[in-house]
Formats: structure tokens, sequence, C-alpha cells
């Protein structure tokens, strides 16, 4: 019987990567890799890294060896076999290899603590005794050892992917007129073809041993794909810098001297959906029947049904609008350098429409009647961007750190932001926002107006600094979607822009805006440094952009 093999692309190693990517992100991040990026890192530090190599490669050989000997099927084990020969070839020119650099490849250096976490683990698991196996016991039947080779492949095929996906983002930004960068050989090897392939052989090996296994035996794969890439995260973190990195930031940051003032926008920011769109599913889920309209309440509501066509009309004409405002505003000339002064005229109108827009929301009466209570359930509810919770809650719960965390919406509803990020202690962020106006409770359908605008809100911005007094310096870092928050991502120190607002980009360039790859960037500032506190400054017309909060967490508190 024939059996279709599994494409890369469904496979589970596929899935696994996908599933923990963001956590591949960390070691990107990592000073080493950033320096190493950049062309910069210290010769010494690298000695080091490279010796450790030569403990990685040893393990691999030893654990593919101890691989093949469990797996009971021919194909597999000849599969393995040619992995280990790789391995062993790879071992047999590091002397070679290590030249480039003018190290002295005969002293034997010892494994360090992280190196041994990760061989150790990886031995271990290809010798049977697989931690994430309920009750940690050896495997030790012929039937159970035929798993050890899939579980053995789960330990070791997120490095060979880890570092295929760290060499080609290091390979973009090689300057193709820069013949100096000194690191280039590591990077043109991780990023060959032949690395690639070798890398997809162990992908595709790792698929077909997991073809038939029980979910149960599936998920003890994911644990040790997912420990394996903290352990290489792990081990990377820890090589030696003896050099001045730009990452991660608030351990560049002295204390002493500086203090971290974090400000974020919350819709579509930090959430998946916006907060108006939750406003008006209580409105309408809460509202009466049509017969039932107005009956005993203090605060007469329209039905459900004309609740729900309201706020179609309402959602529609504000769309609509807005994407005329945007249009209007954009200058008849593209601009050839940063142009902040007319940026933020051309967001006088933007402002005047916001302001118009929530006016015709309070007029049509769509907030009245809504329960402070089912409010702040709604809230509890909210689904937060990956990353972003356990971001906020890195910072709170380290004092050390010394940040401040600042929210800046123009939300409605600040009861309903800190409903949002109520759990994990993330109820002492300063909430920035609009209110409703209540009775008992009870919504009147007014706002209590105080964030509106791009205007409101750099003028917040500015505030919130201003009262944090002179007594140090200060870092902003202010993260952003939309175009609302153009203002205050300029004048923010660093400005980090958060998916892919297609109106903000086209605006923020007709302005002379640049938006820079947040990892592209740190490696250019890398390549500047010069060795001061901070070399990071607002109004420079530059923007960073990140695919997710992982980045963020990454750049601004490490791993």
């Amino acid at each position: 019987m024939n059996v279709k093999a599994v494409p890369i692309e469904e496979g589970t190693a596929k899935r696994f990567w996908i599933k923990f990517r963001n956590e591949a992100l960390f070691a990107m991040y990592t000073p080493f890799v950033v320096c190493l990026a950049s062309g910069k890192l210290e010769l010494e530090t690298f000695r080091n890294y490279i010796a450790q190599d030569v403990h990685f490669l040893r393990a691999f050989a030893q654990a593919y060896q101890l691989a093949e000997d469990c797996a009971d099927d021919d194909d597999d084990k000849a599969a393995i076999s040619k992995l280990r020969k790789n391995v062993m070839e790879a071992l047999k020119m590091h002397k070679s290899f290590v030249q480039e650099w003018g190290f002295d490849p005969a002293p034997e250096t010892s494994a360090t603590s992280a190196t041994l976490k990760y061989t150790d683990f990886l031995l271990a698991t290809a010798s049977g005794k697989v931690e994430a196996v309920k009750g940690h016991g050896t495997i030790a039947t012929p039937f159970e050892k035929t798993k050890v080779a899939a579980y053995t492949l789960s330990a070791m095929t997120p490095c060979m992917r880890l570092y295929a996906f760290l060499s080609k983002e290091l390979r973009a930004l090689l300057d193709p007129d820069e013949g100096s960068h000194l690191y280039k050989k590591w990077i043109d090897t991780y990023s060959s073809q032949t690395f690639e392939a070798s890398a997809r052989e162990t992908e595709e090996l790792l698929d077909k041993l997991s073809v038939s296994l029980t979910s149960e035996e599936l998920e003890v794969m994911e644990k040790l794909y997912r420990k394996a890439i903290k352990l290489e995260i792990e081990f990377l973190t820890a090589q030696p810098i003896i050099q001045r990195t730009i990452v991660p930031l608030i351990r560049v940051l002295d204390p002493a001297d500086y203090r971290l003032i974090l400000f974020s926008d919350f819709d579509l920011t930090c959430t998946l959906v916006d907060s108006s769109a939750i406003l008006a599913e209580i409105a309408i889920l809460t509202a009466p029947k049509a017969d039932q309209s107005g009956t005993e309440n203090p605060l007469p509501r329209m039905s459900s049904t004309d609740m729900r066509n309201t706020w179609s009309v309402l959602s529609t004409q504000y769309t609509e609008e807005y994407e005329q405002c945007i249009e209007s505003i954009m200058p008849t000339k593209k601009v050839q350098e940063f142009n902040y002064e007319g940026l933020s005229k051309a967001l006088e109108q933007l402002s005047d429409f916001e302001k118009r827009a929530n006016a015709r929301v309070i007029e049509s009466g769509v907030l009245k009647g809504l329960n402070l209570e089912d409010i702040k359930k709604a809230g509890g509810r909210f689904i937060l961007q990956d990353g972003c919770s356990g971001f906020f809650q890195t910072i709170v719960k380290n004092e050390g750190l010394g940040a401040d965390v600042h929210i800046l919406s123009y939300c409605w509803c600040d009861d309903l932001i800190r409903s949002a990020f109520s759990s994990g202690g993330l109820n002492v962020l300063n909430i920035h926002a609009n209110q409703l106006a209540y009775e008992e409770s009870i919504s009147t359908g007014e706002i209590i107006k105080k964030v509106e605008s791009p205007l409101d809100k750099v003028k917040v911005f500015k505030e919130t600094l201003k009262n944090h007094g002179n007594d140090s310096k200060q870092l902003s870092v202010y993260i952003g979607d939309a175009v609302g928050d153009l203002l205050c991502l300029l004048e923010a120190d660093v400005g980090i822009l958060v998916g892919s607002s297609h109106s903000l980009r086209i605006l923020g360039s007709e302005f002379g805006v640049s938006f820079v790859p947040l990892f592209s960037g740190l490696v250019k500032k890398q390549k500047e440094f010069n060795d001061s506190s901070c070399n990071w400054k607002g109004l420079s017309g530059i923007l960073y952009t990140v695919s997710s909060w992982a980045e963020i967490h990454a750049f601004i508190l490490g791993h």
C-alpha cells in the first residue's frame, strides 16, 4: 500500500515552527546575534561561540547515532545515517572554518552551562530518557524505543530551522558593496542552499517519523521541540558579550540616568478587535426587543433592531468619511524631507473629523443604557494580541526595571480598557481614554471627552512626560498601529508600529516618514554605536515596524 507523503507545508515540523516562530524571534534580538549581524561582534566572543559549537556538533552526531539504533525502518535508518554524516563532515571542516578568523583550533574548551543544558537534554532524549513523557521514565521496551527517533528529531529539528532562519535574516542585511563584513563566511554557510537542504531533510524525516504516532505522543514531540528552541535561545543569550550593545533596551539604559516611559495605543495595537465593536455588541445584545422598548427604564433605549441598524449606519458613515478625510489631507506633492509641522497641520482636519464622529455617536443614543457590569464582563473577555499581556506583566512584576506604562486610547470607555487589563496584575497601568457618563451604573449615552483625536493624544503624551519631572533623563517608547498614533509615534524617542496600516504608511510617506523593520534598524544602530548611554532621539522621522509583540518584548526586555 502506497502512503502519500505529507507535504512539508502541512507536516508536523512546519506546524511546530509556525506555532513557536515568535519565540524564535527572541534569538534574533539577542546581543550576540545583533552584534554578529552588524559585523562588529568582538572576535573573542565569536571565538568562544565557535568553541562551543564543537560540543553541539558532537552531541548532534551522537544523538543521530542513538536515533539510528532505535529506528526500525531501513529507510529511516539510512536517512538518519545521512544526517549524521553531514554532521561529521561539518566537524572535519571545523578546523579550516575557524582559521578564517585566525583562531587556534587546537585548545579544547570546556562546555559552558548553557551548552550543557542543551546537549544534556538532547542526549538524554536520544537515550530514551524523555522528560516530556508522563512519569519521566526511561523508554526501554523495543516497541517504545521505536518512538525515540521521533523524539530525538523533535529536539534537533528546531535548531536546524532556527539557524537557517537567522542566517537568512542576516544575509538580507548584508550590503552587497560591503566586502568587509567580518562574519560573512558564517552567514553564507548557514544561509546556503546546502544548509537549507539539511534543515529540510531533518524536517521531512521528523514528519515521516511522526505519521504513526498518537495525539499524546505528538504532544510530547511538541514539548521537546519547544524546549529545544528555548534552550537554544538561552545558549545565544548566554554568550559572553564584552562590548556595549543596543539591546535589550532596558539593560542598555542606566537606571541612575534614564527612566523608561512606555506608551501604547489600545485598539488593534493591544487588541484583535476594536473596542467600539465590543461596545456595539453589548448595546445590541442588552437592548430591549421592539415591544419592550422604553418599558420601566429610567433611561429609555431604542429596540435591539433599531440599535443594530443605527450602529450599521454610524459605522458605514465613519468608514466612508474617514477615507475621504485621509485622502483630502494628503499633500499635493510628496515632500522630500521629514515634515512634522506639515503632518501635524494636516492631522488637524482628522481631529475635527473624529470629534464630529463622536458627536454623532452621542446624539444617536446608541451608548445609552449600557450597564457598567456588562462592560466590565466584556472587557474581561477581550482577546489581546499574542504576547501583549505577557510583555506588560513582565514590566509590572519587575519593579527594578523602573519603567512606567501608559495606555493612550480613543476608546469611549476607560472601564472597558481597565477590565481588559485586569488579569495578571495589570490593573496598575495608567489609562488615558474617554469615559462614559453613568447614572447608578447605567450609561447616559454621553461621553466624557478626554482623548478624541491625534492632537489630543500627542497633548496627553507630552503632558505625561512633563509630569514625570526632570530628575532624570527620560527615554520614551510609543507603540501604535494607526494614523491617530502618528504624532505620538514620531514624538517618542522610539516609535514602534505594529501591523501594516495602509493609510498610516501612505500618509506618513507623503510627509517624509521612513519605515524601517526594527531588527535591521537595530543592526544599523549597533554599527554606529558610540558607547554612549543612549542614542535614540524623537522627531527623527523614522518609525520602526514589527510583526508581533514578541519583537517588542525581545527588543525592550530581552529573553
